[in-house]
């Protein structure tokens, strides 16, 4: 599975996810392929409302998902230092396909297609893969991967795909 990639382009860095992390309530580490902490979710501030924070290892808030009550279940913001960096939200909803839109602050997107409910689909951006999101990668239970293409943002890559878990369920 993964990335289509030419000989001359590094393969992007895989991590393991924990699915329905807005239900967990605990704090999970984000690990790399070979067991590496790469990120923090801090469950903590969940109990408050549906919101969580990732964090870098040494415990520096990178990013505040919330989850808009407004809204019904179709929209969550993405927040760094109080301010929308991106909002995710159901673009079209179909029995086998599903897609869902990641509108960033610098009037950016990306798209998320495919088996969104089964942990098996891509996100995009202008139609270049940016990260390829299965669970084949791990036999672990309630478990997916998460592979972003080198040179993104891994961290809000991580969360809006957390995102998409959650509107997806």
């Amino acid at each position: 599975m993964g990335f289509l990639h030419r000989h001359d382009e590094p393969a992007g860095t895989r991590y393991r996810m924990r699915e329905k992390l807005f239900s967990i309530g605990d704090d999970f580490w984000i690990e790399t392929e070979e067991g590496e902490r790469a990120f923090k979710v801090n469950g903590k501030a969940m109990r408050v409302r549906d919101t969580f924070v990732l964090e870098s290892p040494s415990g520096d808030e990178l990013f505040k998902i919330q989850e808009k009550k407004l809204t019904i279940r179709d929209k969550m913001k993405i927040e760094r230092d109080g301010d929308t960096v991106a909002t995710v939200k159901k673009a079209l909803i179909t029995p086998l396909r599903d897609r869902f839109a990641i509108e960033l602050e610098n009037d950016d997107e990306l798209s998320a297609k495919g088996n969104v409910v089964d942990h098996e689909y891509e996100i995009e951006r202008d139609g270049h893969k940016v990260a390829v999101i299965s669970k084949r990668w791990f036999r672990i239970r309630d478990t997916y991967g998460i592979e972003i293409a080198p040179g993104q943002d891994d961290a809000l890559i991580l969360a809006a795909t957390v995102c998409i878990d959650e509107m997806a369920s």
